[in-house]
């Protein structure tokens, strides 16, 4: 129980501290956002007074005249109550409608895509790793290869021979701009049939990564002396791989699918841009072009609850997986 109190303690503290980053943060950088979105005001002939730069302060939530201690209980405030401020690049929206109308979009596909990679590259891994040497194990370069390609690059090829040339799937969007979306059987079936290109270059350009680590864990968990005793003992080599072998060796691979999970929602930036996919990535995109404060916070504060939170998941789960973990703490 202490060891699960101890995560929960240091998680609240992590997400302390990670509020209070983003809070000083745009405030600390060179150069001032409403200066910056007042001097576009009068680019395009606008006239700028005290009450247009107190609006604009008020937009980007907060009044620079407070003092920073009462500017930071605002955003506390305002933070627990879901007020994120309004986005400037989709005015009038709140940041909070921005970020929801976009979340499900890369939750389904990088969270998906994930998904797949993790437990095809794990599986595969496993496999080769318990007989290494094999011509199956000569194959795993092949898909390291893939990890080190460009995104983008990935991408178009993707995009020119399934889509250009073979006219298999659509090139952009994230589903048939004539249909109203509701989960209706076309409905679906269009998303799924837009999503598949993003998706396989996801798991096209992880795969390789997860299967090279479990492969690497567990030629080196073969090693060890509870497998040489579960050989000896007669167990079948079904089991051995599967309760000893595999168990053991598949730890590091939690961890490391615990942060990628977190970075779901921070999506695949390049990989939606190509596509034109309307997720999380183009709207931090656009938040970074338009210097929209407010939605650029907006998203770093939900990439970090997704990391911190499937981080404590896995911490918490890593203690009932593996008791060693709690002794240890």
């Amino acid at each position: 129980m202490n060891y699960f109190v101890r995560k929960l303690g240091f998680y609240l503290v992590a997400l302390w501290a990670a509020l209070t980053l983003n809070f000083l943060i745009p405030r600390m950088l060179p150069g001032n956002p409403v200066d910056i979105l007042l001097a576009k005001l009068q680019q395009r002939g606008g006239v700028v007074t005290s009450e247009t730069r107190k609006a604009y302060e008020l937009l980007l939530g907060g009044d620079s005249s407070e003092p920073l201690l009462s500017q930071y209980g605002n955003y506390l405030v305002n933070v627990f109550r879901g007020d994120l401020g309004l986005s400037v690049s989709y005015f009038p929206a709140p940041v909070s409608e921005v970020i929801a109308t976009s979340l499900p979009w890369t939750i389904a596909l990088v969270g998906i895509a994930t998904i797949i990679a993790a437990v095809l590259g794990v599986a595969l891994g496993a496999f080769v790793g318990w007989k290494p040497g094999t011509w199956v194990d000569s194959l795993v370069p092949s898909t390291t290869l893939l990890a080190a390609v460009p995104y983008f690059w990935l991408a178009l090829i993707l995009v020119y021979v399934f889509a250009t040339t073979m006219k298999l799937f659509p090139s952009q969007g994230g589903y048939d701009v004539v249909l109203d979306p509701a989960f209706s059987p076309e409905f679906i079936s269009s998303t799924i049939q837009y999503g598949f290109l993003p998706a396989l270059t996801i798991v096209l350009a992880s795969v390789g990564g997860w299967l090279l680590g479990m492969r690497n864990m567990m030629v080196s968990t073969l090693s060890e002396d509870y497998i040489l005793t579960a050989q000896a003992k007669g167990l079948s080599n079904a089991r051995i791989l599967r309760a000893y072998a595999a168990r053991n060796a598949v730890l590091p691979s939690v961890a490391g699918f615990a942060i990628s999970l977190g970075f779901v929602v921070s999506g695949s930036i390049i990989t939606e841009q190509v596509f034109s996919y309307p997720g999380i990535g183009s709207k931090m995109l656009t938040a970074v072009t338009n210097n929209d404060y407010a939605l650029m916070q907006g998203l770093f504060l939900f990439i970090t609850l997704a990391v911190l939170g499937a981080n404590l998941i896995v911490d918490l789960l890593y203690g009932l997986i593996d008791p060693r973990t709690r002794a240890r703490s």
